[in-house]
């Protein structure tokens, strides 16, 4: 998937079928001239119905497509036979979609699970036939229900990525280098700062076969909390990963400062991130002698387990594996 195909924020119309209009049929057979209401009810108007889909990373599909209509239910008719419903209309989006009402930014619904269904607006009921409105002194009734309307709105449709771990650094900290390493992802690469200007997703194999999903998020500069630098187009992926992997480079004026203006970002943004488990990996350790290690050691930010890693040289890759794996089934 290219960068220019991942999208995580739509806006999408939509509104739902009208019911049908009831049946106002009299019975009418040979040798019968005056049979009483036999309308049938007008059936509903169609669904507008979101389904989850494990298999889509992006919102891109939904890019040149932006208003979803559902059909009107059929009218019903004589023998007291209901119209058919309208055509639902289902809109798949990936796992960790949300969906707000446009207009007030309410929350509507969360999709985190496969093929879960949601309605987000329900067609109309069809209308009451004249069977129903029969009585003892009005015998034949000549009228019936009209179908109630369907309903419509804007939505606005948000992708939060959902992953095992998350990446979390400055700009060039080689989060992209380490996931194109430990998964089969392919992000770009380069020695920029803002190579990554979309998240990428890589699927980390473990032992026995087990494994996890990893996200590389663009990186965090200070005041990316208040929307600085790429802002809340990539902070908000971030609040659904399981662990964090903070990944400062070895050559780091000052790892303890960098640490904290990540965590003060994270904080600013979301205080319940900082509820979530983290890991410290110091990259591009294949710079470092074990005396240059040591001396790091003693400085590193205080309450956060650390592992030194080089991704190009593959230096403690599968320690990171570990811990990893050990952090997301305590």
């Amino acid at each position: 998937m290219t960068e220019g195909n991942f999208v995580d924020y739509i806006k999408i119309y939509a509104s739902s079928g009208k019911g049908g209009q009831g049946s106002t049929h009299l019975h009418r057979e040979k040798f019968i001239e005056k049979g009483g209401p036999d309308g049938g009810d007008g059936g509903r108007g169609g669904h507008i119905i979101l389904r989850g889909d494990k298999n889509l990373w992006t919102l891109f599909h939904l890019k040149f497509k932006r208003h979803f209509r559902a059909t009107q239910g059929g009218a019903g008719s004589k023998s007291r036979s209901t119209g058919a419903d309208g055509e639902d209309v289902y809109i798949d989006v990936p796992l960790g979609t949300i969906i707000r009402d446009a207009d007030t930014d309410e929350i509507i619904v969360e999709i985190t699970e496969d093929k879960k269904e949601v309605i987000l607006l329900e067609g109309g009921k069809g209308g009451l036939g004249n069977w129903h409105f029969r009585t003892a002194t009005h015998q034949t009734p000549r009228f019936a229900q009209p179908g109630i309307d369907g309903q419509e709105g804007w939505f606005r449709i948000e992708l939060k990525i959902l992953a095992d771990v998350g990446l979390v650094g400055f700009p060039n900290a080689g989060k992209s280098t380490l996931l194109s390493v430990v998964t089969a992802a392919k992000p770009k690469i380069a020695d920029y700062a803002f190579t990554t200007l979309k998240p990428n997703l890589g699927i980390v194999e473990y032992r026995n076969h087990q494994t996890f999903v990893m996200a590389d998020i663009p990186g965090i500069i200070e005041g990316a909390a208040e929307g600085k630098g790429l802002g809340h187009y990539f902070l908000r992926h971030i609040e659904r990963n399981a662990v964090l992997l903070f990944l400062i480079p070895a050559d780091s004026n000052d790892i303890n400062t960098e640490y904290d203006i990540l965590l003060n970002e994270l904080k600013k943004y979301n205080p319940e991130l900082l509820d979530k488990h983290r890991l410290l990996a110091i990259s591009k350790s294949d710079l470092l002698d074990e005396e240059l290690k040591t001396e790091i050691r003693e400085t590193l930010p205080k309450g956060i387990e650390t592992v030194f890693i080089s991704s190009v040289a593959e230096i403690g890759l599968m320690e990171l594996k570990d811990k990893l794996w050990k952090i997301l089934h305590l």
